[in-house]
């Protein structure tokens, strides 16, 4: 982690694309790595497709926060339909702006106006490719762990493990970790 107490995350997609699944794996890698953390989403109009957002913080201190992350260190957008300025309004030139899609980074600053690290992955396209379907909040989670470093792609790789093992089977959870490696190497 940065020499900030708490590493601050704000995910933002649609209800069901998995943001709040994003943030929960994200938080669990780090809780595995005995760091404190937390994990919670923000729900607009509580359905399928309407714009939500989802936190997590992790510290290697006790966090007595409870709010919604204000100033994010990483802002994750699964759905690059909502890309537009809002979604930066918070995140200073040393953050970064990390977005599913097959623009370039240069692409998604011009549209956010933005000057500080973009970075794209095509997650969607990974997630076809590697499960069959459109779920790219997982392999997206393989690029944040390259681009922030505040877990170990190991971690990550054990959180899809334990919740999908059981649930999916080992072909699938191995897809999905695949896609989280390649994701890893896209960046």
């Amino acid at each position: 982690m940065k020499n900030k107490e708490i590493f601050e995350i704000v995910i933002i997609g649609r209800g069901g694309q998995g943001a709040k699944t994003a943030s929960q794996f994200i938080a669990e890698a780090a809780l595995g790595e005995g760091k404190k953390i937390q994990a919670f989403p923000e729900y607009g109009p509580e359905r399928a497709g309407a714009p939500m957002k989802a936190y997590a913080r992790i510290s290697d201190k006790i966090i007595t926060t409870y709010a919604p992350v204000v100033n994010p260190d990483i802002v994750i957008v699964i759905d690059p339909t909502l890309i537009n300025p809002k979604v930066v309004e918070n995140l200073t030139e040393e953050g970064v702006l990390l977005v599913n899609s097959p623009k370039s980074a240069d692409d998604i600053k011009k549209q956010v106006g933005f000057n500080g690290k973009v970075y794209t992955v095509d997650a969607t396209k990974i997630s076809i490719d590697t499960v069959g379907k459109n779920l790219p909040n997982t392999p997206i989670l393989g690029a944040f762990v390259k681009l922030t470093k505040v877990i170990p792609l190991e971690a990550v790789k054990n959180s899809v493990k334990g919740k999908f093992l059981k649930k999916l089977g080992e072909e699938k959870t191995k897809s999905t970790i695949k896609g989280v490696e390649m994701a890893f190497e896209a960046v």
